[in-house]
């Protein structure tokens, strides 16, 4: 198993939240910097990312082909749902909150590439590509819910509903079934602001972490996570992938891509909508270090039990 690709990106994206942070404290990114780079990735950079992650081809075969890892998918965001309803009792709003965005979505969008792809082929790639669709629509649907506040739920309906990343979701969805093809022009430009939102996402993150003591990355709340995101989780998803005799690759890109790390946007959303930034960043730090052990564990041993 070669695993440099996933080495490479997750310490691409370690780096780039360290400059956040050096740029924090050397003064030269400010509070109202940061108030700016976080509305330009969740109305810019995360809205562009989403429309050219369904610009994929799309056909019969694509799409018989994919069918099971699509239904897998779907059964394991509705399960990550309902674990959010009640592995956080007793947490305070702010943290439940986050802690419930970041068990529905994970790193997978950012990391899916050199896993799938590194580890697992051509076809597997192709797998994780389709394994990431139900994540983005519930990220940005019902995980939009957990920070939107509304005074009645068609107020909140509506909120939701025109949120540029479950705008780009409508569009995306739209133009991978009809396969439309855009404009060059503004195929491109989209391309380009897409291409920014790993560094903007986590160049916030860092600004962020900037406000933490690295003596408090330890969070107990923020541990109890990681073992739910990066273990407990997986374990559940490979148990009634075998029970279910779902086939062996479906179950390893499935199972891996689980055990990635907290999104990056969590700590976005948090810091957007004024929820608990510094845990969610936490929660996006830890995990993601500690992924860089259990992530490699995981492959291994998917590969030791499923052969």
């Amino acid at each position: 198993m070669d695993f440099s690709g996933l080495f490479e990106t997750q310490g691409m994206l370690f780096l780039i939240m360290m400059t956040g942070w050096l740029l924090v404290r050397m003064g030269i990114i400010q509070k109202s910097g940061r108030a700016l780079l976080t509305d330009l990735v969740i109305d810019v950079t995360l809205p562009a990312s989403i429309l050219k992650s369904f610009q994929m081809e799309f056909n019969r075969e694509i799409l018989i082909s994919c069918m099971v890892i699509a239904i897998v998918a779907v059964l394991i965001q509705l399960g990550a749902y309902g674990l959010g309803m009640v592995l956080y009792p007793g947490f305070r709003d702010d943290r439940k909150k986050v802690l419930q965005y970041a068990t529905i979505c994970s790193n997978a969008g950012v990391l899916e590439n050199p896993i799938a792809e590194g580890i697992f082929g051509g076809l597997g790639l192709l797998y994780a590509s389709v394994y990431v669709i139900p994540q983005r629509i519930f990220m940005w649907s019902v995980g939009l819910t957990y920070f939107t506040e509304a005074p009645d739920r068609k107020t909140l309906v509506k909120k939701v509903a025109t949120h540029p990343c479950i705008l780009s979701v409508v569009i995306g969805l739209v133009i991978m079934v009809t396969q439309i093809r855009l404009p060059g022009v503004l195929s491109l430009t989209i391309q380009n602001a897409a291409s920014a939102n790993t560094f903007t996402a986590m160049l916030l993150v860092g600004t962020i972490l900037a406000e933490v003591p690295f003596r408090d990355l330890a969070d107990s709340h923020a541990a109890y996570y990681c073992v739910i995101r990066l273990a407990v989780i997986p374990m559940l998803v490979l148990l009634g992938c075998y029970l279910a005799s779902v086939d062996v690759l479906v179950t390893e890109v499935a199972v891996t891509l689980l055990g990635m790390p907290a999104a990056s946007v969590t700590a976005v959303m948090a810091e957007k909508y004024h929820k608990d930034s510094i845990f969610a960043t936490k929660c996006v730090v830890l995990s993601t270090l500690l992924s860089i052990v259990t992530i490699p564990l995981w492959c291994v041993f998917l590969h030791v039990v499923l052969g």
